[in-house]
């Protein structure tokens, strides 16, 4: 039996050429370049979105706190957050300013005018650098989250 022309080219083409591969790998390599920075932008605005979150819930412990004792927590351990972490595994900063006197009040974070936020506490995650300064105006700060304004705004810095 003879076997047609044709149907001989069908068996000896059934793979792909290594030029075919190429093309294909590079397209691949393209689309994933593409993608891969915004895929960290969504990321990174998940992580923020959970900060803030954690914030807004410690702060409720907090004051649930100095509703029944008349006094705001020396530590994050008197409320049972001590060991909170952020969404990059730092520890979640505070600070009591309240009734706390006047030793630590170059700790208080500030404005760009250095005015202190806070008047009761000062609740902030030191952010995706895990790096920090009390004023607002440092490089350091820009990516912390904070709670500002005895708790009527919370959110990056670098929108504050």
């Amino acid at each position: 039996m003879i076997v047609p022309p044709e149907s001989h080219r069908n068996r000896t083409q059934q793979g792909f050429t290594l030029l075919e591969l190429l093309i294909v790998v590079a397209i691949l390599a393209t689309l994933v370049a593409i993608a891969v920075p915004g895929l960290a932008y969504y990321v990174d605005k998940t992580r923020y979105q959970v900060a803030i979150s954690d914030l807004r819930s410690i702060s409720l412990d907090i004051l649930v706190y100095h509703q029944e004792n008349n006094a705001y927590p020396d530590s994050l351990h008197e409320v049972g957050r001590g060991a909170s972490r952020d969404p990059w595994g730092n520890p979640y900063q505070y600070l009591r300013i309240d009734g706390a006197g006047v030793n630590g009040r170059g700790q208080y974070r500030k404005d760009r005018n250095l005015v202190p936020v806070n008047t009761d506490y000062d609740l902030y995650s030191k952010g995706k650098d895990g790096k920090s300064a009390s004023p607002f105006t440092s490089a350091l700060s820009q990516d912390d989250i904070v709670r500002c304004n005895n708790g009527s705004y919370f959110g990056l810095v670098s929108d504050y």
